[in-house]
């Protein structure tokens, strides 16, 4: 009777470790495609809310400009803007420890903390997809090493050395192989778009903060030509 292969075959056949692999790198692809979209998600959602900005620069006054950036939780550009608001608001009302530094310094590290806690919080999962892209392939490695192994000693115990019953079960052991690098491309892929989207996210909210200083230290917007109108 012809043998059968494959995955069913290798799980019903493997011991706990081959077992306990398998089952890590299922963990494994789960946890990545899941922090895949959900950043993914984000991201898209934080380029939505920085085409709003220009809105912002159009509307009439400060509250207004607020309410056409949205109001979504987590939007990092509503929050610079409100940041950038309480610093010179607190600032001008509080003689504190801070009145050493003026408007423009205080402004500038307010926003600077915004900007630095909105990118931590973009950053959330990337060490996720870097640790599965950097190990998974080893964890398959190390499956397909053990099964061999494994049936190498099945092979040993059972006296056949033909090429049938050497190559099948050996053949076999390196799907483990495969899916580590099924696991770890993805993850690879999925961190390097994301670490370019977040790029691009912190360049607006750094263009976006920029301005923001400028509104609240002269009540103008330095223009892209080198001039200022107000808001």
């Amino acid at each position: 009777m012809e043998a059968q292969f494959g995955l069913a075959h290798l799980w019903n056949q493997g011991d706990l470790v081959t077992k306990a692999v398998a089952i890590a790198l299922l963990a494994m692809s789960l946890a990545s495609w899941m922090v895949i979209i959900i950043k993914a998600l984000d991201l898209r959602r934080a380029a939505a809310q920085s085409r709003r900005t220009e809105a912002f620069w159009h509307s009439a006054d400060l509250a207004d400009g607020l309410k056409k950036l949205g109001d979504e939780p987590g939007n990092p550009f509503r929050a610079l803007a409100i940041e950038g608001r309480e610093a010179t608001a607190h600032h001008h009302a509080q003689p504190q420890l801070h009145d050493s530094l003026d408007v423009s310094d205080w402004v500038t590290r307010s926003l600077r903390n915004a900007i630095d806690d909105r990118t931590s919080r973009l950053q959330n999962g990337l060490a996720v997809l870097a640790s599965i892209g950097s190990t998974a392939p080893f964890v398959g490695l190390f499956g397909t090493v053990w099964g061999i192994y494994h049936a190498l000693v099945g092979i040993g115990a059972s006296g056949n050395v033909g090429i049938d019953a050497v190559a099948g079960p050996i053949g076999e052991t390196l799907i483990m192989t495969a899916l580590g690098l099924a696991v770890a491309i993805p993850a690879v892929l999925g961190y390097n778009a994301l670490v370019r989207g977040n790029k691009f996210i912190i360049a607006r909210m750094n263009r976006f903060a920029h301005d923001l200083h400028a509104y609240f230290v002269t009540g103008a917007r330095i223009s892209h030509n080198g001039g200022q109108h107000g808001l």
